[in-house]
């Protein structure tokens, strides 16, 4: 039987950086349009993708360390990158609290995938 750990994975790292990109705009009351969630959220979904190809995460992905980490700290970093090349801000306010969201969410979703799973790796 073929594991679906993987796609899981990935989708639900992809729902944590899409809620809080929904959530921000909610809060700040700027509109769910989507150009204006797809602008706010690219650059945090372009440098998960480059945490998930930098990890390999796909091996491991329920793993909080290394996985879960490093893929946390690449997508806050290259997001915030991304955000100041292309001309957005990143007040420190806005790092502190994108660093916060994601922790909880990136890293939370997996440690309860642990608890759940009894720290067991899927087989693939």
């Amino acid at each position: 039987m073929r594991s679906f750990a993987v796609p899981l994975a990935l989708a639900a790292d992809l729902v944590c950086v899409l809620a809080f990109v929904v959530i921000g705009k909610v809060d700040h009351e700027t509109g769910l349009a989507l150009p204006a969630v797809a602008s706010t959220a690219w650059p945090f979904l372009a440098a998960l993708a480059l945490g998930w190809a930098v990890t390999l995460a796909w091996r491991s992905p329920l793993r909080i360390w290394p996985t879960g980490l490093f893929v946390w700290a690449v997508t806050v970093a290259g997001g915030m990158v991304l955000r100041l090349a292309t001309g957005e801000g990143a007040p420190l306010s806005f790092v502190l609290v994108t660093s916060a969201f994601l922790a909880v969410t990136l890293l939370g979703w997996r440690a309860g995938a642990l608890l759940v799973t009894g720290g067991r790796r899927p087989t693939a």
